[in-house]
């Protein structure tokens, strides 16, 4: 998944991050508004993991993105 497709649907893909990284807060979602760097920060802050250690989950969270996360309300009618 293109990162730039994740950032600029960030709130639909909000709740998806939520799952992911649970310690996160809304404030810190609202913070992050898609932003990649901000994201890995506030892993970093929350989890108290590495950088490369963020990036990485990034890297794999962005990689599990699919189509459904960006069409819930255009497939319902």
């Amino acid at each position: 998944m293109n990162w730039d497709r994740i950032q600029g649907n960030w709130k639909q893909v909000t709740g998806k991050a939520k799952e992911q990284w649970g310690k996160l807060t809304d404030d810190d979602f609202d913070v992050v508004a898609g932003r990649r760097d901000q994201l890995s920060g506030k892993i970093q802050e929350r989890y108290g993991v590495a950088k490369d250690e963020a990036e990485n989950q990034i890297a794999a969270w962005e990689r599990s993105a699919t189509d459904s996360w960006f069409s819930k309300d255009k497939t319902r009618v």
